[in-house]
Formats: structure tokens, C-alpha cells, sequence
């Protein structure tokens, strides 16, 4: 004899059939939210797909820890979903979509430092938001090449738990003007925080979407916090 609840509605619906419905409704939210942060109805917020069913308590809790939990009843990776409900996913972009290609790599910071990147201190914007944390690959900016596929800085935001999270790369030359793939570099001149000399520099926020911009400097969904207080 199968097992029955409540829905919202006073019918009286089996557990299998439940189970099932909760599937589809992953897959729907998945589809609306891999839309990005900027949906049909303008805001940020996660998309609840129609005939949603709240999940035990019935409050229509956010999506995140709904699909999580529906994700553990039937068998679905809930970090997949954490991730796909996921405000901060950087939405499509060409060159953005070539970059995370091309330097997917860079997930495992280990990577990075084995070919040679070293890290400078959490980069945060005196009007808010943050760059994180620049790997920087010294030689790469010495040689004047801009290459998709080595950028000569990859950027991580510092977690409360030590890790490292790739958001962006930034590609940057002495050699200028500047482009890649059609986007000019902006010029930053000496001195600077740096002490590096005048130089051109591209960022590419291709893990982490940015409200400012995809190519834009700082970035408000970043943050330097972690790395202050792994310090204190």
C-alpha cells in the first residue's frame, strides 16, 4: 500500500507520484535559473516555476533548499543543484564562454601555481566590491602576448573555509592599445597599487557574473572578507 500527503490542495497524492512531479520541477527551475541573475521579471531573485509544491512544511521555502532537498529523496547531486540555483553563475557571454573553456583548468589553484602563478594580496575596490585574489604569472606579462588561453593573471575570492573559488582571469600587456576578441583594453598608468609600470588590462568575469559588467574591473558579487579574516 503506497504511502499518501496533503498538497496544498487537500487532494491526496502517492508518494511516487510526488517523487516524479519533484523531478520535473528540478528540471523546470534548472532551465529558468540557468537564465541568469537578470530574468524576465527583472530581479535577481530565484525563479519559483508554476504548480511549485512546497516541500514539508509547507512555508515554499527558496528554491535552493527546496531542490536540495527533493535532490536527496530522489537520488540528484544537491551540489549540482546548489549550483544551479546560484545567483552569482556568470551568465552567456562569446568571449566569456571561450575563456571559461580555455582556462577551466585554474578550478584547482594547484594548476596555477605549477605554471608558475603567484599570488599578491586580496584586491577590493575603495567604492565597493571586490577583484579577490590575483594569481599573477609575472613572465606572461613580460612577453607582450595576449593569449586566450594564458591569461597572465587568474582571480579567486578567499572562502570562510580556506579554499580558494575561481571567478575571473584578467589578461594584461604593456604593449598597447590593447585588445581580445574585440574588446579594447583599458589603460592603467604609474604609479599604481600595483608598482607595476603603465599597462592595459583586460578582465574577464567568467565564473562569477558581475552586475557592472562582464568586462568590468571590480565586481560587487565578490569579496576580499574571507581573506581579512583569515588574517586576524
Amino acid at each position: 500500500m503506497m504511502r499518501t500527503f496533503d498538497d496544498c490542495t487537500d487532494r491526496r497524492l502517492p508518494v511516487r507520484t510526488l517523487k516524479t512531479a519533484s523531478l520535473i520541477l528540478v528540471a523546470l527551475a534548472t532551465a529558468a535559473l540557468s537564465a541568469g541573475p537578470a530574468s524576465a521579471h527583472g530581479g535577481g531573485e530565484p525563479i519559483v516555476p508554476a504548480g511549485y509544491v512546497p516541500y514539508g512544511n509547507g512555508m515554499g521555502d527558496p528554491l535552493g533548499l527546496t531542490l536540495t532537498r527533493h535532490a536527496a529523496d530522489n537520488g540528484l547531486p544537491a551540489k549540482f543543484l546548489a549550483h544551479a540555483a546560484h545567483a552569482e553563475v556568470a551568465p552567456a557571454n562569446p568571449l566569456a564562454d571561450k575563456v571559461r573553456a580555455a582556462n577551466a583548468r585554474f578550478a584547482d589553484v594547484a594548476v596555477a601555481t605549477a605554471e608558475g602563478y603567484a599570488p599578491i594580496p586580496c584586491v577590493s575596490g575603495i567604492e565597493g566590491g571586490a577583484m579577490g585574489i590575483h594569481y599573477v604569472n609575472g613572465a606572461l606579462i613580460e612577453d607582450g602576448v595576449v593569449d586566450l588561453g594564458k591569461p597572465e593573471a587568474v582571480m579567486y575570492e578567499p572562502k570562510a573555509d580556506g579554499s580558494l573559488e575561481l571567478v575571473a582571469v584578467e589578461y594584461i600587456t604593456t604593449k598597447g592599445p590593447a585588445e581580445l576578441d574585440g574588446h579594447l583594453f583599458a589603460f592603467t598608468g604609474s604609479p599604481n597599487r600595483y608598482g607595476l609600470p603603465p599597462f592595459y588590462e583586460l578582465h574577464v568575469w567568467a565564473w562569477r557574473a558581475n552586475p557592472t559588467g562582464t568586462f568590468a574591473d571590480m565586481n560587487p558579487n565578490v569579496t576580499c572578507d574571507a581573506a581579512v579574516a583569515a588574517k586576524q
